[in-house]
Order: C-alpha cells, then structure tokens, then sequence
C-alpha cells in the first residue's frame, strides 16, 4: 500500500502552486496589482501639491441658533444652567451623547468655560461662564 504522504508536502508558509488558485481568484489578484500600480504611478507623478484649505474657525456665534447645538448652547448659557435631563429633553439625545458634546464640542472645540455645579436639590447643573470667556 503506498503512503499518501509525500516528502513534497507544502508548509503553511509556502504558497499553493498557481494551478491551485480558482480563476475568479485569480482575477481578483490581477485587478487589485493592477490598482495598486496604476495608483503608484499617480500619486509618484511630478505634480506641484496644493496648500491644504484652512478651516474656518468655529465660533458659538457661527452656530446655527435652530440646531440641536445651538439650542444646547442657549440653555447652557443661562444664568440657572442646565441639567442633563433638560438637555435630553432639548435634543433628544441620550445622557452619554450629550456629556460628550459637553466635552469634546462646548470645551475643546469651542473653548467655552463650562461650569458643573451640584446645587441645593443636589442636581448637577451646566453652565457656560461669561465672565471667563470674555477675555
């Protein structure tokens, strides 16, 4: 009985033979080299690069007053502030959404002063500080 092992078996680090690959296979490989060439020679050609367009700065006056942004703003600028909860209700987002606007848009983006208070009624409320983002 011969042995259905041979001493040509292939390792897990060699590649099948080309005959092994399916054509559809085979095809795929042939498009994406070809992709990949074809956007070498473009992004190796002699062509001058643009200056990247500036951003304009973002400022709460650049807000749109009817966006869910700008309503959020608007309570935050009121002398009482706002809860959480009146924020939710203002934009329909849930308590994680807006702690993140409070973060990463109120705070960094727009580095505006942003004041946590837990009052009397032991309630954290927001606000923004005027009197720190004047000067």
């Amino acid at each position: 009985m011969a042995s259905q092992h041979s001493d040509t078996a292939t390792t897990p680090a060699e590649s099948p033979p080309a005959s092994a690959i399916s054509p559809v296979k085979a095809d795929v490989i042939k498009r994406s080299t070809k992709r990949s060439a074809a956007k070498a020679k473009r992004s190796s050609a002699a062509a001058p690069k643009a200056e990247p367009a500036t951003k304009p700065e973002r400022t709460a006056s650049s807000r749109k007053p009817s966006s869910k942004s700008g309503a959020v703003l608007k309570l935050l600028r009121s002398p009482k502030g706002a809860t959480i909860e009146a924020l939710m209700q203002a934009t329909s987002w849930q308590a994680h959404s807006v702690r993140g606007f409070l973060s990463a848009s109120v705070k960094k983006k727009l580095g505006l002063a942003l004041i946590s208070e837990v009052g009397k009624d032991e309630v954290r409320r927001y606000r923004i500080d005027a009197s720190a983002n004047a000067g």
